[in-house]
């Protein structure tokens, strides 16, 4: 039972006892989940946190009996307010979902009917399960919207899937999903496509509807910030099994399992930067459920494995400070006298700042793409020409061995920015000189050896790389193409890029669909350094990844740069990311670089109003950080119409620290000001004013 302050012990909402899932395949079947236990108390959020293929998913669809036909529950107890889940029928189960339990996914579209009015989706949740009339349903659906803070409720109602934002299906999911106040909301991962502005607006939505409805919530994510943020307990599982169990408090002060502290030790945390702090990534992989050891399952990749780890499995069992772990040497292990194993690379930092000479140059670069209207004046080119006003005005500076982070939410141009400079869109105005040649030109217009030098890396490595060519035959092709090495040597080279990448030999002959995703994401890195070039374009490289992958991937990065001096942009959401990994940072909002300079310089005060609001949105693994609570109303405006004046006033929270109360600000284009160190900001608000905002974010040390 859990313990009440005020009442005492009380029936948890969901309680889950020795979980063991099973999937029946050819020959036999594999237990996904095993031994898995925990319990969810009303007005509390239980955070699940692992790293893919962990069991993490798997074990939500066990508690709503969406495991698939092949799927079943082997053994254990799952009780949903005292009542045995299992063995209950499909109508009941049906019956419990719809009303008393809901689920809440990544990708709100796989709750979505595309060809159904959202509102007539949302109503059916109300007339079926608690049978009321259709103007009540209506009614009540506007309250929900209106409560999730969507704007325009009722014409929302009206409106298909297709024709909302992705943070807006979001909502919708979540309203719909609380429409009959259910006892139990379970959410897999439902923030991590979305923006750091739009994820923080959601996760202030949840801890208010779990304080206000007082609900019991399961929230899965491998985001160890968006955890920190609003969960009470946690439950860390890997290969199937929980490994730990600790309030939220005691588990990011003082972790007890080695694979706890392994994946805090994979964070940068918002005010380390490269030169002064190391990742330090999980060795190995999480192993897959037909080929676990027999033993401690984390023993293979555990820098404090004995011989009893190997022979024996341990037990989940409470420590004195009341945390459960599932290891045989949790009290002995002290994380503050850790040593990185041997096949863990350091890597040194730079010496000095290390700038060298400008590589890249952009001034004034736009990029617009017409907009093709649909009535007959517009088909026929009567209508005025409208554009989409995707870059405007960008300008900056980067210098060789350097890096330059662009953040910014979606639809701010930062894809479009690297594409317009890597060739993939020409340029509607503007200079660029990469090594000084002008690159905004027609990418058919661009020399072999230009091409050579510019090379990229892709958010999504599926979308670039060739499923029927070997991993060995694509690295090789750039070494051909460009004549990078002679080729008797082509073979040699590429095995050196994969050793370099952390593949080694036995990946040449593999094709795409044997990797993981880190895996192709590295043989893309690989790829794009095959050529030898002197400047590296990232967009989102590492925004999908696990913790663990993502910090071999950045130490990886950060070893090309320091031995071959090549000079990288890139763009991510994650600002703890772009601070520990850049140089520079430019802050982008429809279409425009808004705030420009060193990175220690973007993240202290004085800062640009949008920057301030993004460092207040971003999710922080340290539940004592005090972070200020800065929420931008409304959505980005449209690229096609911007506003007048400063393009982030109809959303700026400081426009009110000018003596007219803004109206500046619509009118007129913000002056570029200079902050020193080569920061510089786009705003009306002077300096001094700036200056004297308190920090967005203090850390303890």
């Amino acid at each position: 039972m859990i313990a009440s302050p005020t009442t005492g012990p009380r029936m948890p909402v969901l309680k889950v006892e020795n979980l063991a899932v099973a999937y029946k395949i050819r020959g036999g079947e594999v237990e996904a989940i095993q031994n898995v236990s925990f319990e969810i108390a009303r007005g509390e959020t239980f955070g699940v946190v692992g790293e893919s293929g962990c069991g993490k998913s798997t074990t939500a669809w066990a508690v709503v009996n969406f495991l698939g036909a092949n799927g079943y529950v082997k053994r254990g107890s799952i009780k949903f307010q005292g009542q045995e889940l299992l063995g209950k029928s499909g109508e009941e189960l049906r019956q419990l979902r719809g009303d008393q339990i809901a689920m809440v996914y990544q990708d709100p579209m796989q709750s979505l009917n595309p060809s159904m009015r959202l509102g007539d989706q949302m109503k059916e949740v109300l007339t079926v399960h608690r049978g009321v009339s259709d103007a009540e349903a209506t009614r009540r659906c506007v309250e929900m919207l209106d409560r999730v803070y969507m704007p325009d409720p009722a014409a929302v109602l009206r409106r298909y899937p297709h024709q909302i934002s992705g943070g807006q299906q979001q909502r919708v999911v979540i309203a719909m999903a609380l429409l009959n106040n259910p006892a139990l909301l379970i959410m897999d991962e439902p923030t991590t496509a979305l923006d750091v502005t739009v994820e923080a607006a959601v996760l202030d939505l949840i801890a208010e509807l779990r304080r206000d409805f007082d609900t019991a919530i399961m929230f899965i994510s491998h985001n160890l910030g968006v955890i920190a943020r609003i969960c009470n307990r946690v439950g860390v599982m890997y290969a199937g099994e929980l490994v730990e169990r600790a309030t939220v408090q005691e588990l990011f002060a003082d972790p007890q399992h080695p694979y706890t502290q392994g994946l805090i030790r994979c964070l940068p945390r918002l005010g380390a930067d490269k030169a002064g702090s190391v990742l330090y990534p999980i060795r190995g992989r999480v192993p897959p459920p037909s080929n676990r050891p027999a033993g401690c399952v984390f023993s293979p990749r555990c820098d404090y494995v004995q011989e009893r780890c190997r022979l024996e499995r341990p037990e989940l069992r409470q420590l004195p400070n009341g945390t459960f772990v599932r290891c045989h040497f949790a009290e002995v292990i002290d994380p503050a006298a850790w040593i990185p194993s041997a096949d863990v690379r350091l890597i040194p930092p730079p010496a000095g700042n290390g700038a060298g000479a400008p590589i890249l140059e952009v001034q004034g670069l736009k990029k617009y793409y017409p907009l093709q209207g649909s009535s007959l004046r517009d088909v026929v080119g009567l209508g005025e020409q409208r554009f989409v006003q995707a870059l405007e005005d960008a300008s900056f500076t980067v210098h060789k061995g350097q890096t330059l982070g662009i953040v910014g939410e979606s639809g701010c141009g930062k894809s479009t920015l690297v594409k317009t400079i890597i060739g993939l869109e020409s340029s509607s105005g503007g200079r660029a000189e990469f090594l000084g040649l002008d690159i905004t030109g027609d990418l058919s217009d661009r020399n072999t050896e230009l091409i050579r030098e510019l090379q990229m890396v892709f958010q999504n490595p599926d979308a670039t790389m060739n499923p029927s060519y070997t991993v060995g035959y694509q690295i090789a092709r750039p070494m051909e193409r460009f004549g990078t090495v002679p080729k008797g040597q082509i073979r040699a080279e590429v095995l050196r890029l994969l050793e370099a990448v952390r593949l080694g030999e036995n990946y040449y002959n593999r094709l795409p669909r044997q990797l993981s995703g880190g895996e192709k994401q590295r043989v893309g890195i690989a790829r794009a350094l095959a050529s030898r070039p002197d400047l590296v374009l990232c967009d989102e490289p590492v925004s999908a990844l696990d913790v663990s992958v993502q910090a071999a991937l950045l130490n990886l990065l950060l070893e090309v740069q320091q031995e071959y001096g090549t000079t990288m942009v890139f763009i991510a959401h994650d600002l703890s990311v772009v601070r520990y990994f850049s140089d520079q940072v430019a802050v982008m909002y429809l279409g425009q670089v808004v705030d420009i300079g060193p990175a220690e310089a973007i993240y202290a005060p004085p800062y640009h109003p949008y920057t301030e609001a993004l460092l207040s949105a971003v999710p922080i693994p340290d539940p004592a950080a005090q972070q200020r609570r800065i929420r931008l109303e409304g959505t980005v405006p449209s690229a096609i119409d911007p506003p007048s004046g400063c393009r982030f006033h109809t959303r700026c929270p400081r426009r009110a620290l000018l003596p007219d109360g803004g109206r500046i600000c619509e009118m007129e284009v913000p002056p570029w000001r200079e902050a020193g160190n080569g920061h510089r900001i786009l705003c009306h608000i002077p300096l001094e004013t700036l200056r004297d905002l308190p920090p967005v974010i203090t850390v303890s040390p």
